[in-house]
């Protein structure tokens, strides 16, 4: 009786191995996209942490009489960092240029959505998250 000898051909390991590249190269476009939606999900976060500042802020206003930040038409969005979450703006966050200003704030109760913020390494493409006019905020005002 011959002994046979255990393992794979070769023809099975190139198999193999071509099938791996193909898998490779369908994952890769999707892994190499993740630091831009990291990029936009940072952002999304502070304006998510804005708005609520400005909703508890009025809020407060409402039950004390006197809110604890007034934002009226004379505010800018980057004042709105520093008076509310009492911090700056965080790094590679920024307002975008020609939305610094709450021109909807005439009044209190008014919702301002005229401050735009991105994110330097999010996505730049016309109405993806994070776009050239970046996302919006909402600001309750108070005076």
């Amino acid at each position: 009786m011959k002994k046979q000898q255990a393992g794979f051909t070769l023809i099975e390991l190139v198999v193999v191995i071509v099938i791996l590249g193909i898998l490779a190269a369908t994952a890769l476009p999707k892994f190499a996209n993740l630091s831009t939606e990291a990029a936009d999900a940072a952002a999304e976060g502070f304006i998510g942490s804005l708005s609520s500042a400005s909703s508890i802020n009025y809020a407060k206003g409402l039950a004390s009489g006197t809110p604890p930040f007034t934002i009226t038409a004379a505010t800018t969005c980057s004042q709105l960092a520093a008076g509310l979450l009492s911090t700056a703006l965080p790094t590679e966050v920024t307002i975008v240029t020609g939305t610094d200003t709450l021109a909807g704030c005439g009044a209190a109760g008014n919702l301002d959505t005229t401050c735009g913020v991105k994110h330097s390494k999010g996505s730049t493409g016309a109405g993806e998250s994070g776009s050239a006019t970046g996302k919006t905020v909402s600001i309750i005002c108070t005076g």
